[in-house]
């Protein structure tokens, strides 16, 4: 199956905004817990390493979660090298 420029190009519109969320969220939360641990304040925050793990009250989801995340940005950046290539191997290419 040959992944032409528009399939590339949808899938990567289509992903990119459904990948925010949890990314985003992913690396806040350890952001932010990273802070609270480093002023002393770690154990009272550790429902920010609830939400950094997946668990979202009674949905937990923590041993999908690192998977999903991974398997979404992986094929975001397979998407953006793809279009990149064929961004630049156009600009290459010598016009006649």
């Amino acid at each position: 199956m040959a992944l032409n420029k528009a399939r590339v190009r949808s899938l990567h519109r289509w992903f990119a905004p459904v990948m925010a969320i949890p990314l985003l969220l992913t690396l806040l939360t350890g952001m932010a817990f990273q802070m609270a641990s480093v002023t002393g304040k770690g154990s009272d925050f550790l429902w920010l390493l609830d939400l950094h793990q997946g668990k979202f009250g009674p949905l937990n989801l923590r041993v999908l979660y690192p998977f999903l995340n991974g398997l979404g940005l992986l094929t975001l950046m397979i998407t953006g090298i793809l279009m990149w290539w064929q961004t630049k191997r156009r600009q290459r290419s010598p016009s006649v």
